[in-house]
Parts: structure tokens; sequence; C-alpha cells
């Protein structure tokens, strides 16, 4: 398998392991590292670019999300939604702190979508996050794994 492919796999899985579709990108990119044939810092640069994309992507979703509210096949009741807004506008952008938190991240960056958060500061905090979470992944994985 060539590098590209890797990389493209790796960044595919990050990708929709932040968007709303049910994926984890932690195992593959700790099984990159294991193998010790791929440069750390572009693993980590690969997934974290996926990763942080893919909550773009919720965040424009959640932008374009009140036009289809009233519809019948829409996921989310009303009360939900509405639970949901209550929440962000009460925690406001620093909940995005949490959007590495399986379950309710994806939620959390859907929501800032919706409550209009500008994209500077959410790509800010999202992109800490993150980042973060990959590399204490690694460290951890790297420094205690097989001990």
């Amino acid at each position: 398998m060539t590098q590209t492919a890797v990389y493209g796999g790796l960044f595919v899985a990050a990708f929709a392991a932040a968007s709303v579709l049910p994926a984890q990108s932690e195992g593959i990119l700790l099984g990159l590292v294991a193998t010790d044939k791929y440069s750390l810092i572009i693993l980590l640069a690969v997934a974290s670019a996926g990763n942080i994309l893919g909550s773009l992507f919720n965040w424009w979703l959640g932008l374009s999300i009140q036009r289809f509210k009233n519809r019948k096949w829409f996921p989310v009741g009303e009360d939900a939604l509405a639970r949901a807004q209550n929440h962000y506008a009460r925690y406001g952008r620093w909940s995005l702190l949490l959007s590495w938190v399986p379950f309710i991240g994806d939620p959390i960056t859907v929501v800032a979508g919706i409550m209009r958060e500008r994209i500077i500061p959410f790509l800010i905090l999202v992109s800490i996050t993150k980042t973060g979470r990959y590399i204490a992944l690694v460290y951890l994985y790297l420094n205690y794994a097989g001990t």
C-alpha cells in the first residue's frame, strides 16, 4: 500500500469519526504508529486535519439544519433541539473543548453551527482539542503500551 493511500485512509477515517457518522480513527492511528513505518508528525497532522474538517462539516450542517427542523423526517425533536441550544447558550463556545469526547463531541459541533458560532473561534477551539487528543493518545501509547 502506498503512503498516499495510508495517509488518505487515515484522513477519511478521522473525518468520518468527527462527523455524525459512526466511526473511529484512534485504532487506525495507533496501528499505523505501531508499524513504525510512517512519520509520526505526518500521521498526527493528517489525523488532526481530517478530524478538524469533520467537525467543520458538522458545524456547516448545524448552520443549514434550521431550515429542515419542521420536516417529518428530521431526526431530532423540537424539544431535544431546544435543550441542546440552551446548553450551548449556557456554556458557550467553551463547550467546544469537549468536542473530542465520544458521543457528545459531535453533537456539540453541530449545535455550534446552529447557534451561529463564528468560524475562527470554532476552528481554534476544535483544533486545540482534536489535535491535543491525538497527541495525548500517541504519547500514552508510546510511553505506556506493553509495559
